[in-house]
């Protein structure tokens, strides 16, 4: 191994062993003294909650981890948004849990819980999974309510996800093990089953002090909307556990005694182990995003036996399209090409750039795995596509239309790695989050914008310059170095991988060694939902 190698290698090790550190700090939730109380109360937390419900030694693929990672610093932060959610199984049955995390604001929803919310129930209606709730959460977060009550993708839209899921025969189970009031009771009792923990469980659209105050009775939570009142008097609840493990429990019996969904039958084989170590792929990937590498020596960490079968290997050289198996699965793969390659014409360094053959190769490939129910797993390390006269005679725009087209009318399902970069249409191209990947997940070395932070510094510093001699002034070297520096500086840090996953723009941040696993768990759970729909491309112009 050469010295770029273990160079890289040692780069890409501390940039995980920074992922561990900062992943270590979230799973602290609210802190020592709230898990505390929680525990005295007789509760568990909502991570024991998980523990507990899933199958023992089962995967817990948790989403939405960074979810509001360095947000609200004006009131306190919000540990993975105050909702811990992710892909499990329970009595060997995939289902998603999604547990208030009562340490963290006394489980209160801020708008990226919403968001994060949402999130997790378009997963369980794309792959048609069971979804848990475990309900623990003071409602909305009053001092943000009007970023998370009123609009389309807010609160309420929790709910309408609800009617449809129920609408779908999407099984949703709830336990409400603490606070549930106003508007988040529905969530519960919106769900097929629901469970109430008893004394620490309580339900009701408005609590003791606020029925006080509008209609003038006394009366107090418990009897107001405590287990006995839902599960004898009102009917409201369907089973009373005497504490969590005993509502946890429940929940195992019933997705025990549930019919199994129908597959939709992707091609799997026994899974092979690849070749290549797959931790070579921290010696693999440059350090600096701007140096060559092999996207194919990545490729073979990745896929069974490190054996793949190379689409229209000659031509478009700037894109991959493969035919290959992880963990035994058929899959489709476009992964984009940064190495320099020889041509007829002379050495093209293709620096993750998406020409117009590579994008017409690109559209045929997503045709045909379409054709053949293949899923799709796009590699990101994209910095767009090729710019200038010769591109822009050439029909870039409508190539790249083209791919975009057929990448969003895929019937099939799709799972998108951002490796390194992922800039401006090349981001779109390569299934970026806004063209519905089942799951989307960053290694630690992504960066998403537009543009990388040099060139965005370059265009904006021409801009400035532009306006200034409009005005008849001029910008002086230093006031030059100074505004690039700062405009740098503000892009590399709204470029990371960190600040995507706050945003939900990615599902996770993973170890490159997990990525195996993470697009096998991914195929696993939408061969729950089986195609009904006919593949159709649309209107593509030739």
């Amino acid at each position: 191994m050469n010295l770029d190698f273990n160079k890289n290698d040692d780069f890409m090790r501390l940039e995980i062993s920074d992922l561990k550190r900062k992943k270590a700090v979230i799973l602290k939730g609210g802190g020592k003294d709230k898990i505390k109380k929680q525990h005295e109360k007789g509760k568990l937390t909502a991570r024991e909650r998980i523990d507990f419900l899933k199958d023992p030694g089962a995967i817990f693929f948790e989403i939405g981890l960074f979810a509001g990672y360095e947000m609200y610093s004006d009131y306190g932060g919000c540990p993975a948004g105050g909702v811990i959610a992710g892909i499990t199984y329970i009595k060997n049955r995939m289902c998603i849990i999604v547990a208030n995390d009562a340490t963290v604001k006394a489980g209160a929803w801020m708008p990226i819980t919403a968001k994060k919310n949402l999130r997790l129930q378009e997963i369980a209606m794309e792959n048609r999974l069971p979804i848990i709730y475990l309900v623990d959460s003071a409602g909305v977060f009053l001092p943000m309510q009007d970023e998370i009550f009123a609009d389309k993708d807010h609160f309420g839209r929790v709910f309408r996800n609800n009617a449809k899921m129920s609408s779908m025969g999407i099984l949703q189970i709830a336990a409400i093990m603490g606070s549930c009031v106003a508007g988040g009771a529905y969530l519960p009792i919106m769900s097929d089953e629901a469970i109430i923990v008893n004394k620490t469980g309580s339900i009701f659209l408005a609590g003791s002090y606020l029925v006080k105050a509008a209609i003038g009775e006394e009366i107090d939570n418990e009897s107001l909307g405590g287990a006995s009142t839902h599960c004898e008097i009102s009917g409201v609840t369907d089973y009373k556990a005497k504490n969590d493990e005993d509502a946890l429990k429940i929940i195992k019996n019933i997705i025990d005694k549930t019919a199994e969904n129908s597959k939709a039958g992707f091609n799997r084989k026994e899974s092979k182990e690849p070749k290549v170590d797959i931790k070579n792929i921290y010696g693999i990937l440059p350090k600096e995003r701007n140096v060559p590498y092999d996207m194919k020596e990545i490729i073979k960490c990745l896929v069974d036996n490190s054996d793949f079968e190379e689409y229209k290997k000659e031509y478009g050289q700037s894109i991959i399209c493969a035919y290959a198996r992880i963990d035994g699965w058929s899959v489709g793969i476009v992964a984009n090409q940064r190495k320099s390659i020889k041509t007829k014409k002379g050495e093209i360094q293709l620096g993750g750039v998406i020409y117009s053959d590579s994008a017409n190769k690109s559209a045929r490939f997503i045709a045909n795995c379409n054709q053949k129910k293949i899923p799709l797993v796009f590699l990101q390390d994209v910095t767009g596509f090729m710019v200038g006269s010769r591109s822009e005679h050439g029909g870039i725009i409508k190539d790249g239309a083209k791919m975009v087209n057929t990448m969003s009318n895929s019937i099939v399902p799709k799972f998108t790695i951002i490796i390194g970069n992922s800039y401006g249409a090349g981001n779109y191209a390569m299934c970026g989050k806004a063209y519905d990947p089942r799951l989307i997940v960053s290694w630690p070395t992504a960066k998403i914008a537009v543009m990388g932070g040099e060139q965005a510094a370059k265009v904006l510093l021409q801009i400035k310059k532009s306006t200034l001699k409009k005005q008849g002034k001029k910008i002086t070297k230093e006031e030059e170095e100074k505004l690039l520096s700062d405009i740098v500086k503000k892009y590399d840090l709204q470029t990371t991988s960190y600040f995507a996953a706050s945003r939900l723009w990615v599902d996770a941040i993973i170890d490159p060694t997990e990525t195996r696993k993470v697009i096998s768990l991914g195929i696993d759970a939408a061969n729950n939902s089986p195609i009904k729909e006919k593949y159709n491309s649309g209107v593509i112009q030739t």
